[in-house]
C-alpha cells in the first residue's frame, strides 16, 4: 500500500491541511522581508562631504546652501556637487565664475558625509560611512546573508531528514529571532556583517522546512495548489515590505519590524503536525499514525483507526530503509539520484541568481524606490495565477523551462533597446520579474516532488544551497558593470536562458506519487515519476483489500 492510498483515508485535503497552510503563512510572510531587506536597510541616501571645517572665521554665515556647496565642492560632469571629494579650502571665486572646477585641487572628504535624511533616517551607510572608498560593502552585506542561507540550507538539510521536520522549525524560528535582534543592536559593521550571517543561517529553515512540509500532507490533485498558495505568501510578504519600509525608516527598527512575526510563530508551532511521511521513514510507524489519526478526525473521518493500523504503515517502506540515515552522499550514489542532483542543482542556481539579479536592482527606473519595490513584488501576483494553471495544464518540466527562458528574453530586450525607451524598459523589466518569480514559485514545487522522501529534505537542502550560492555571487556581478555597463544583464541573460535548457532535460512529476525511497527513483524509469507531459495518466489510489465476508459474497456469485 503507498502512502497516498492512506492519505487518502483520512481525506488528502481537509480541513488539517487548510489549518497547516494558515499556520505556516506568518512565518513565510516574513521571509522575502529578510531576503530583500538589503534594499533598504543597505540604500545610499544622497551625500557630500562635511565641509563645515571650511568655515574657520565664520565665512559661511552670509552665503546662501547653494553657495556654500559651490565655494566648497567640485562639480561633477552632470553639473551636481561631488558626493566623495572637497577643496581643502573655499573657492570664493567660483560665486563670479563656476564654468570648470575639474582644474582645480580637491581631495578626499576630511570631516565625514552629510547626508539627505528626506527618505531615509538611518541606513547602514549613514550609520558606518559606507560611501564612497566603502560603498562596494553595502553590496557585500547582501552576500553575507546570503552565504548564511546557503549554509544554513546543509545544515538544516541534514538535521530535518534525521531529526524531523517540526523540531527543527522551532529551531529556525528561534535562532532567526535572536540573531537578527542582535544584527540590529550592532555597533560596528563587522559585528553586524557577522550576525547579519547568522541570520540568513538561521531563518533559511523556514524556507525549506514549511514547503516541504506542506506538500508532504497534501494529496496529489492539490500538490499544486499547496505549493502556489505557499509561494503567494513570499508575495504578500514582499508587498508588505514596501510598506513597512516606508514607515519605518530606521535601518535598526526595520530589521526588528520584520523579525517581530516570528513571535506569533512561535506561539503557533505548537499546533503544527510532524510529516507523518517522514515519521514512517524513520522507522516511527506509532508517531506517524497518531497524526494521520488527529488529520483523520480534524477532516471528519472517523473510521480511518478501523481501517489503517501503526504495523499497515510499517509495510510502506522496508525495515531496512527504515533502519538507514541517509546524507548528502546517497544523493550522487546511484546514476538517476546523480543526474537528477546536478541538473536540479543547475536549475536552482539559475532561478535564484535571475531573480535577485532583477530585485536586487531596482534603481534606474527613474520611480520612487518603495513603489518600484511595490510593482516588483505586485507584479508576482498575477504570474503565481497563471503559474498555477500552467503547471496543471502543461506541467512541471516545460513550466519551469518556459518562464526561464522567457525571464532570459526579458533581459536581453533590455540590454538592446536604448535607454531613451525608459517606459518600455521598465514593463519588460517588470514583466521579466514576474516570470523570474514564476520560475521560483515551480522549482520549489517541482524539486519537492522529484526527491524522494528519505532523501526530500537533502535533496531541498542541496538545491537551496545552491540557489542562495546564486544569490549571493549576484549582488557581485551587479558591481561588474563598472567594468561595462550592460555586463550583469547579459550574465543573467545567459545564466536564464542555460538553467531553462537544462530543466528539458528532468523528469515530469504531474500528477505522480511522491516516490518514497531511492529505488522508486531508480527503477520506474518509464513509470509515473519519469511521465512525459504528454503521456501522463492520473494514478489512481490501489484497490483496497475486499473484507473477508465480501470475499465469500463474490466467491458465491462466481460459483451460482
Amino acid at each position: 500500500m503507498k502512502f497516498e492510498n492512506i492519505l487518502a483515508e483520512t481525506d488528502g485535503f481537509g480541513r488539517f491541511q487548510i489549518a497547516l497552510i494558515v499556520l505556516l503563512v506568518v512565518p513565510r510572510i516574513t521571509l522575502p522581508c529578510h531576503f530583500l531587506l538589503n534594499n533598504f536597510i543597505a540604500a545610499t541616501p544622497s551625500h557630500h562631504c562635511d565641509f563645515s571645517g571650511l568655515d574657520t572665521e565664520g565665512v559661511f554665515e552670509n552665503l546662501t546652501a547653494e553657495q556654500r556647496l559651490a565655494v566648497s565642492l567640485p562639480t561633477r560632469a552632470d553639473g551636481t556637487p561631488s558626493s566623495c571629494l572637497m577643496f581643502p579650502e573655499p573657492q570664493f571665486h567660483l560665486l563670479l565664475n563656476s564654468s570648470n572646477t575639474t582644474t582645480l585641487p580637491a581631495g578626499p572628504c576630511q570631516n565625514g558625509w552629510v547626508f539627505d535624511n528626506s527618505t531615509f533616517k538611518s541606513t547602514l551607510a549613514t550609520q558606518f560611512d559606507l560611501v564612497c572608498d566603502k560603498r562596494r560593502l553595502t553590496k557585500g552585506t547582501a552576500t553575507i546573508f546570503f552565504i548564511g542561507v546557503m549554509l544554513g540550507a546543509v545544515f538544516f538539510g541534514v538535521l530535518c531528514d534525521k531529526y524531523g521536520r517540526r523540531s527543527m522549525l522551532l529551531v529556525s524560528y528561534i535562532s532567526a529571532i535572536v540573531f537578527s535582534l542582535i544584527s540590529a543592536l550592532s555597533n560596528s559593521y563587522i559585528m553586524f556583517a557577522v550576525f547579519r550571517f547568522l541570520t540568513g543561517f538561521g531563518i533559511t529553515g523556514i524556507s525549506i522546512i514549511t514547503i516541504v512540509l506542506s506538500v508532504e500532507w497534501a494529496d496529489i490533485e492539490h500538490r499544486t495548489f499547496i505549493g502556489v498558495f505557499g509561494s503567494v505568501s513570499w508575495t504578500i510578504g514582499n508587498m508588505l515590505l514596501a510598506g513597512i519600509a516606508y514607515l519605518v525608516t530606521d535601518w535598526r527598527m526595520l530589521i526588528i519590524t520584520v523579525t517581530s512575526p516570528l513571535v506569533l510563530a512561535i506561539l503557533t508551532w505548537w499546533w503544527i503536525p510532524e510529516s507523518a511521511r517522514w515519521l514512517i521513514a524513520a522507522g516511527k510507524p506509532e508517531k506517524a499514525h497518531y497524526f494521520l489519526q488527529r488529520c483523520a478526525t480534524i477532516n471528519r473521518r472517523e473510521e480511518f483507526s478501523t481501517r489503517i493500523k501503526p504495523e499497515t504503515l510499517s509495510s510502506i517502506i522496508s525495515v531496512d530503509q527504515q533502519k538507514r540515515s541517509f546524507t548528502y552522499l546517497d544523493l550522487i550514489k546511484t546514476p538517476r539520484m546523480r543526474r537528477l542532483t546536478v541538473f536540479t542543482g543547475i536549475v536552482w542556481y539559475g532561478v535564484a541568481s535571475t531573480y535577485y539579479g532583477i530585485s536586487l536592482n531596482i534603481t534606474g527606473f527613474g520611480l520612487d524606490l518603495y513603489l518600484t519595490h511595490f510593482i516588483y513584488a505586485a507584479i508576482e501576483l498575477p504570474a503565481k495565477f497563471l503559474t498555477y494553471f500552467s503547471l496543471n495544464v502543461i506541467g512541471r518540466r516545460y513550466s519551469q523551462m518556459g518562464t526561464l527562458l522567457a525571464t532570459g528574453i526579458c533581459i536581453l530586450i533590455n540590454i538592446l533597446t536604448p535607454k531613451s525607451f525608459w517606459m518600455f524598459r521598465t514593463i519588460v523589466a517588470v514583466l521579466g520579474k514576474g516570470l523570474s518569480e514564476a520560475a521560483f514559485t515551480t522549482v520549489f514545487l517541482y524539486t519537492t516532488e522529484l526527491y524522494p522522501t528519505v532523501v526530500r529534505q537533502n535533496g531541498v537542502g542541496y538545491t537551496s544551497f545552491m540557489a542562495r550560492l546564486g544569490a549571493s555571487v549576484s549582488p557581485l556581478i551587479m558591481l561588474l558593470e563598472d567594468v561595462w555597463k550592460p555586463f550583469p544583464e547579459v550574465v543573467f541573460c545567459s545564466v536564464a536562458i542555460f538553467s531553462g535548457l537544462v530543466a528539458w532535460l528532468l523528469p515530469e512529476t504531474l500528477n505522480a506519487r511522491l516516490p518514497e525511497t531511492i529505488e522508486d527513483i531508480e527503477q520506474t524509469r518509464k513509470r509515473s515519476i519519469c511521465l512525459s507531459s504528454q503521456d501522463q495518466v492520473k494514478l489512481k489510489p490501489e484497490p483496497e483489500p475486499l473484507k473477508p465476508e465480501e470475499n465469500m459474497e463474490k466467491s458465491t456469485m462466481m460459483e451460482s
